[in-house]
């Protein structure tokens, strides 16, 4: 007898997957783990920075035949051909893009704010570096867009597929796109603390101590990374100013309360514009060409308009043009911005609103001059409260912009009056329109965020996941005696009722029921309650308890959303007590508690 073979050994762990789980579980328990880690992801995005930049301006010099030393917009003129070319063909290849991915059916990418808010940190890498590709695509044609938004999208989305990689908790998770964010932004201007309160303010919504540690690194790593690479791209000089007294704060939040008035206008023109366009013929393909044949016509008047702004907000920080003129480059800019994101360009207000607020600092600035000499604030106070408040208006955050005007000035005193500028202009978009242009888009594409706070526990805390299933049931057309003899009392609290058809039919009390037996005849459906109020199980937790508020019910069916047969029951107890409990560690995963 032939004796049985024994068994194949296992197959080695490799080496690749061994140390893959030691990082995870050491990321997963480690804070300082979790600071390398965020290091990591600063150096691979401030890398990526540098070389998103360094791609753009050769391909500025080399579409628009420019100077190594000027910046597109900061130029004289633009050949009006080159700028035709250029920004045609570039529209029509996002287009392309954008066609070839609803045709697809692809779902569009998720930005930094939207994965924070709404998906707990998870982002696409490979959507990332698309939009990253498009953002720089437009970017070097010339469409009036910064590249902040694909700086943070790439590194973002880096922080996000690394924290997926190490398998990290929601928590940490959101951290690490944050992370990324702010070594993208800290980067690009050489900041490290406006990247990191950008990260707090804008991409994760809250500050916490638990937080500090990752995004503080991540910035920091992002800004010498790209100092030693090439130089803070998008870092701004600024003139010396004179000493600040306090009766220069009145003027400086009129300049505030002026900032809110163009910056709420301008995002409420982003999506009046965006919807005419989409309301026209025009195919999508196209779209972005026709936005490109705009954009090219109006840098036959000012080469301002195109690109970031980051040539044309120093040269008008230094140069004594008319208040006119500096109007007309001011209206001129948010057009041509309004027209690049409405049309399908891709990329960020960020440099943009910094240009928009300078500008209209230095109108405010010469005006106040004019008009009230003696009252009037410095013109340099003026353009750096101009560049903090608007900067508040379009991306949110005080505080990022106020150290933004630290971090380029050095002045404690002038800081002081910006970040109380920046607050009340904080406090005045907040109380008359609530949203910054991140979450502006967001909520124009049907997504009710105001902030990066995490909510998406409350999506996905979903009445399937909730529900107890297979209810009892019974006939409608019982009657009540019946009724009570297959459902004796403490059997159930509620059965639901079907149709002929299986279908939901409402919901009857045992209790009840009993109470009515040999006192009433007739059928149990007489009795019924709730007919025509159901949950579905993709339903959320939050949509539900609205449910249970209006109908005052203590338990409610859950349907097939196809055929409307019964298939759970959810009792309004045990989800308020669900609902507390994830709330509660929402609140406390976001204080680091």
């Amino acid at each position: 007898m032939t004796p049985p073979e024994a068994p194949d050994p296992p197959a080695p762990r490799s080496v690749a997957a061994s140390l893959v789980r030691g990082l995870r579980a050491v990321a997963r328990s480690h804070e300082i783990a979790l600071v390398v880690a965020a290091a990591v992801v600063g150096l691979i995005a401030a890398t990526c920075v540098t070389g998103m930049t360094e791609a753009a301006i050769r391909a500025h010099i080399l579409i628009f035949n420019l100077s190594f030393d000027v910046r597109l917009s900061a130029t004289d003129r633009v050949a009006p051909l080159a700028a035709l070319a250029a920004l045609t063909l570039g529209g029509l290849s996002l287009g392309l893009m954008e066609a070839f991915r609803l045709a697809r059916q692809i779902s569009g990418p998720v930005d930094p704010v939207e994965a924070n808010a709404l998906r707990g940190g998870r982002m696409s890498l490979r959507d990332s570096f698309v939009v990253g590709m498009q953002t720089l695509i437009s970017n070097s044609v010339g469409a009036s867009v910064g590249l902040e938004a694909g700086y943070t999208q790439v590194g973002s989305g880096i922080g996000s597929y690394l924290g997926q990689k190490l398998n990290l908790r929601r928590n940490d998770l959101r951290l690490l796109v944050g992370a990324g964010a702010a070594a993208a932004i800290g980067g690009a201007f050489g900041a490290p603390l406006t990247g990191a309160f950008y990260a707090f303010e804008v991409v994760l919504g809250t500050y916490s101590i638990a937080a500090a540690g990752p995004v503080f690194a991540g910035s920091i790593v992002g800004v010498l990374t790209t100092r030693f690479l090439a130089g803070a791209p998008y870092q701004v000089r600024m003139p010396t100013v004179e000493q600040m007294t306090l009766a220069d704060y009145p003027a400086l939040f009129l300049l505030a309360a002026l900032s809110v008035a163009l910056g709420v206008g301008a995002m409420r023109a982003a999506g009046a514009s965006e919807r005419a366009l989409q309301a026209t013929p025009i195919p999508v393909w196209a779209r972005p060409v026709v936005g490109g044949l705009a954009v090219a016509a109006l840098a036959t008047v000012t080469p301002q308009v195109l690109g970031a702004g980051h040539g044309a907000l120093s040269l008008n920080v230094i140069a004594n043009f008319p208040i006119s003129v500096l109007a007309a480059f001011l209206a001129l800019k948010m057009v041509a911005s309004l027209i690049s994101l409405a049309s399908g360009f891709r990329g960020g207000l960020f440099f943009a609103s910094l240009f928009m607020g300078a500008t209209l600092g230095k109108i405010y600035g010469a005006a106040f001059i004019a008009l009230f000499p003696v009252q009037a604030p410095d013109p340099a106070v003026c353009i750096l409260a101009g560049m903090a408040t608007f900067g508040v208006v379009i991306v949110g955050g005080p505080l990022t912009m106020s150290f933004l005007v630290l971090e380029n000035t050095g002045d404690y005193s002038v800081t002081a009056a910006v970040i109380a500028a920046a607050v009340v202009a904080s406090l005045m978009v907040r109380a008359t329109f609530g949203y910054s242009f991140s979450t502006w888009r967001l909520h124009l594409r049907g997504q009710n965020v105001r902030s990066a706070n995490d909510v998406g526990w409350i999506s996905e805390l979903q009445v399937d996941g909730l529900m107890r299933p297979e209810p009892p049931t019974a006939p409608a057309w019982l009657d009540i005696d019946a009724f009570c003899e297959s459902h004796p009392p403490g059997s159930a609290q509620f059965v639901i009722l079907t149709d002929e058809a299986g279908r939901y039919a409402g919901m009857v009390s045992v209790a009840e029921a009993h109470f009515h037996a040999h006192k009433a005849e007739g059928w149990v459906s007489a009795l019924a309650k709730q007919k025509d109020v159901w949950l579905v199980p993709l339903m959320n937790a939050k949509t539900a308890m609205t449910l249970f508020d209006q109908t005052e019910a203590d338990q409610l069916a859950v349907l097939d959303p196809e055929t409307k047969a019964p298939i759970g029951v959810l009792n309004e107890a045990y989800l308020a007590r669900r609902y507390a409990e994830q709330a509660d560690a929402a609140v406390r995963s976001a204080f680091g508690i």
